[in-house]
């Protein structure tokens, strides 16, 4: 295997944490084949340049703070990276409960108070699919939109 191209991975791992699906993905753009590629990711494991449970972490935390993704929704997206189920689970662990339930209801208000106007069980159906279309669980939903709806005046 060649240095350059071991390079140009280590410098792509250390700009971002990758998931070991994206650096496949990336040894094959950069002429990588078959047991060349096992290499050159089984030396970035031992050099730390990739790691996936660190991965997963970083995602989850990073999808649901900036853009308020649900379990569910980052749950299917490192699903799709083919990240393993016990780093999905760690990385889910890095959302904290209150903050999670907190930013559901945020959410829930916010969109339940922009369809203010609309028939009220309408406006109720929009703001569960919203939530559930933003990875929320449909209980969790259900739930913060009938707090929602039985605290208005």
């Amino acid at each position: 295997m060649n240095n350059a191209a071991l390079q140009k991975l280590r410098h792509y791992c250390a700009y971002q944490e990758r998931c070991h699906s994206e650096v496949h993905n990336k040894c094959w753009e950069l002429g990588l084949r078959g047991e060349e590629i096992d290499q050159a990711i089984a030396e970035l494991i031992a050099d730390n340049f990739l790691n996936e449970e660190r991965f997963a972490k970083a995602f989850a935390g990073g999808k649901f703070r900036t853009k308020q993704w649900g379990r569910r929704k980052i749950t299917m997206e490192l699903q799709q990276r083919q990240v393993s189920p016990y780093c999905i689970k760690k990385g889910l662990q890095e959302i904290d409960a209150d903050d999670y339930r907190d930013t559901l209801e945020r959410q829930a208000a916010k969109k339940y108070a922009s369809l203010e106007g609309e028939h009220p069980l309408k406006q109720k159906l929009k703001t569960i699919q919203y939530l559930v279309q933003k990875g929320f669980e449909p209980e969790l939903a259900q739930a913060a939109l009938e707090q929602i709806v039985n605290d208005k005046p």
